[in-house]
């Protein structure tokens, strides 16, 4: 396929890493650009220690790592002119994009990201940007200073960023497992899966892909009232933290689990979720109308916080504070809600009124119409 200006597009160099808020979104993004056109050269970067080895290899993309440094948390050129490991990273990731002919680069954030987008400048590249928090990452806002070509994820960045003021909001890419679900049609199947019985209110629990202890600690400390009302528990341990007591011999199902890569089935099985306020949590929850109660994490620029308050003014969530969330607070709010069917409909609604589900599709399309420029 070409750009609007009939330049043809034969290789697409996807650079993001070091966490599930930067790797999951690429990854949807490039099967979008596979299922189009699978003829079309898919390369990602990436980094040696990050999590992008363990999710991009097995998906059968092209992985290339190359060097990446953790940046200072201010942004200036004299990052950018000062550093020789800056500038060899560079020219080895110049390497690669020489190496399989990038037509574009698009970028999602992390340490890879910064290499990635100094070499396509350097080259003359296109570069796209795609952006989910508020502020920007600071490996985004390094390179805002190379291009203007910048997708976000939420309606509200623009609105509270002066620099992403002239942003494409596309959405998020998700997966299409996500983008596809019909938590009805599949929630008997989705909870015989866990072994959760069909007839009760479900809560569905998770942090970010790593879990959240004190939400694992508040959700243990409540499991025995929680059961008790009738409301049985589908939880996401996190695969990297401590395990934590949950009592047995509980009246109903309370189910955990360390990880969960089909986090469509999670959504399916849920009535209501209680969850952290990561961006691509927030584009989940609010794409598949979940209703969600958000604990931010309580750490950094408060960008969860944003995230999640969207979706809770539009009458999609409720937020509360991790310092807030105990197990009596769980005990008052969260198991009266949890059994409140009328609430959860008029929630999911709003939720799902919220969010959107072409992220992948409209990131596609404005990286084209760049690339054609």
């Amino acid at each position: 396929m070409a750009g609007q200006y009939g330049k043809p597009i034969r290789s697409v160099v996807l650079a993001g890493g070091g966490t599930g808020g930067h790797i999951y979104p690429l990854l949807a993004f490039a099967d979008c650009l596979r299922q189009h056109d699978p003829q079309l050269r898919v390369t990602c970067l990436g980094t040696p220690k990050g999590l992008e080895n363990e999710l991009i290899p097995p998906r059968g993309y092209d992985l290339r790592n190359v060097p990446a440094y953790q940046l200072p948390r201010s942004v200036n050129m004299n990052l950018v002119r000062t550093p020789d490991r800056m500038w060899r990273a560079a020219r080895a990731t110049r390497a690669v994009l020489d190496e399989v002919s990038a037509d574009v680069v698009v970028g999602f954030g992390g340490y890879v990201a910064v290499p990635a987008y100094l070499a396509a400048w350097r080259r003359k590249t296109p570069i796209v940007i795609h952006e989910v928090n508020v502020p920007p990452g600071v490996a985004n806002r390094m390179g805002m200073r190379f291009t203007r070509n910048v997708a976000v994820g939420f309606p509200h960045q623009v609105e509270q960023v002066p620099a992403l003021q002239h942003a494409r909001v596309t959405g998020v890419p998700m997966r299409r497992s996500i983008t596809t679900l019909d938590r009805a049609a599949r929630r008997a199947e989705a909870r015989a899966h866990f072994g959760l019985r069909p007839d009760l209110p479900t809560l569905f629990v998770f942090g970010a892909s790593q879990g959240a202890r004190s939400i694992n600690l508040a959700m243990a400390g409540a499991a025995k009232a929680i059961t008790a009302a009738g409301v049985q528990v589908l939880h996401i341990i996190g695969a990297r933290n401590e395990p934590v007591d949950i009592p047995p011999d509980l009246p109903v199902p309370y189910v955990t689990v360390k990880f969960l890569e089909a986090m469509e089935l999670g959504y399916a099985a849920g009535d209501l979720a209680l969850c952290r306020g990561g961006a691509i949590t927030c584009a989940e929850t609010a794409a598949v109308g979940m209703p969600a109660v958000y604990v931010p994490l309580p750490y950094g620029n408060g960008e969860q916080r944003r995230n999640a308050l969207p979706i809770v003014d539009a009458g999609g969530g409720l937020i509360v504070d991790d310092g807030e969330l105990t197990s009596d607070w769980i005990e008052r709010t969260v198991v009266p809600l949890a059994r409140d069917e009328a609430r959860l409909a008029a929630m999911s609604a709003a939720a799902a009124a919220y969010g959107r589900r072409d992220g992948d599709e409209a990131l596609r399309a404005f990286m084209y119409e760049v690339a054609g420029q």
